[in-house]
């Protein structure tokens, strides 16, 4: 009851063989989704190169004072 069959296993050959395999319309669906994945995950990571190079920019220290808040008692 917990482990597939041989019919199972033929099912899931079959669907991915349809998805991913042959000639047909599907095939090319399921590889333009591949597609836009890939580079939606590179414009993630290109993203993130880019905040990270800009906070890195060495000789643009920025120093900023806080003076302290005054506390009036008289409220």
């Amino acid at each position: 009851m917990g482990s597939f069959s041989i019919w199972h296993l033929l099912l899931i050959a079959v669907v991915v063989l349809v998805l991913f395999g042959g000639k047909g319309k599907m095939s090319d669906i399921m590889g333009d989704f591949a597609k836009g994945i890939k580079s939606f995950k590179k414009g993630l990571s290109e993203d993130e190169d880019k905040a990270k190079t800009a906070d890195a920019k060495p000789g643009e220290t920025k120093v900023v004072e806080q003076k302290p808040e005054s506390k009036d008692s008289s409220n």
